[in-house]
């Protein structure tokens, strides 16, 4: 896949014009790695993917240290990573060593002003926090004709789908999800598509426990998640590895869906606790 060209490999002879007569019209982010910096090799793949995520809002410039020791002298770089922000040619911006991902993003926000993109996926998230399970799937399915790659869209998409019970849809966004740091939830959401497939297919349940689980995973079928939830957490207090583990693989999923920060899904996290512990 080609580099956009927003983000650019910069060096001596070409810093003066990608860097500092670029930030004029658009804020340039410098990376300063090299390769044996091992917090760089965090740093410089979460630089790329949130200007991917800016598509265009500003521009990064990679920068080997070793490599161009008269800029890292310059710019007073003693520690790697290094990250400078340019606007309108000076430096306006910078930190040193490795941020976590909220932090990173502080920083640009600070910089950057937001793209039509980064907007559009914030209302997206915005919609799905409030449950508006349609609406947010529109707006990430709008996102995405744009960048089709990008993880954080793909999962609130493929809990959009779920939350109304579009299995076969959320299974074809699950398939070939990318590996990035979202793909550890969504794995967390593949015990909803196969229950819900594997219910489609089976006879009539046998037992009264099994009658129970069924009927919750129906209720996932059809996009009902906090009933399907009470009735799973009903299941787990009367055995808490049923079906070796996937009532709670399946509470787990619905979980990842709701969210962490609204008061219910804090009150049935904080149920599913005191079943297991």
């Amino acid at each position: 896949m080609p580099t956009p060209d927003f983000i650019v490999d910069v060096n001596e002879l070409n810093f003066e014009y990608d860097v500092v007569t670029y930030s004029q019209n658009v804020p340039v982010i410098v990376d300063f790695w090299a390769d044996w910096c091992r917090p760089c090799k965090t740093l410089s793949p979460m630089l790329e993917q949130l200007a991917v995520e800016a598509g265009g809002a500003f521009r990064l410039a990679r920068l080997d240290a070793d490599a161009n020791p008269n800029l890292t002298a310059l710019y007073g770089v003693r520690t790697l990573p290094t990250v400078k922000a340019f606007s309108g040619g000076q430096v306006v911006s910078e930190f040193s060593g490795l941020l976590p991902e909220a932090r990173l993003r502080e920083f640009l926000s600070k910089i950057t002003p937001p793209s039509p993109a980064n907007l559009l996926l914030e209302k997206a998230a915005s919609l799905l926090y409030y449950e508006k399970w349609e609406a947010a799937e529109k707006a990430y399915q709008q996102y995405l004709e744009t960048l089709p790659d990008q993880p954080a869209a793909l999962l609130g998409l493929a809990k959009a789908l779920l939350a109304q019970g579009k299995t076969a849809r959320a299974e074809s966004v699950l398939q070939h999800f990318p590996l990035s740091r979202e793909f550890r939830q969504a794995e967390h959401l593949w015990p909803l598509v196969k229950e819900v497939q594997k219910a489609a297919k089976e006879l009539t349940p046998l037992s009264d426990l099994e009658a129970a689980f069924q009927n919750c995973v129906h209720l996932l079928s059809l996009g009902k998640l906090y009933p399907a939830l009470d009735g799973l957490l009903d299941i787990l207090r009367q055995d808490r590895h049923y079906k070796e583990d996937r009532a709670r693989q399946l509470v787990v999923g619905i979980l990842e869906i709701l969210g962490y920060e609204s008061d219910q899904a804090r009150h049935y996290r904080a149920e599913l606790a005191s079943i297991l512990f």
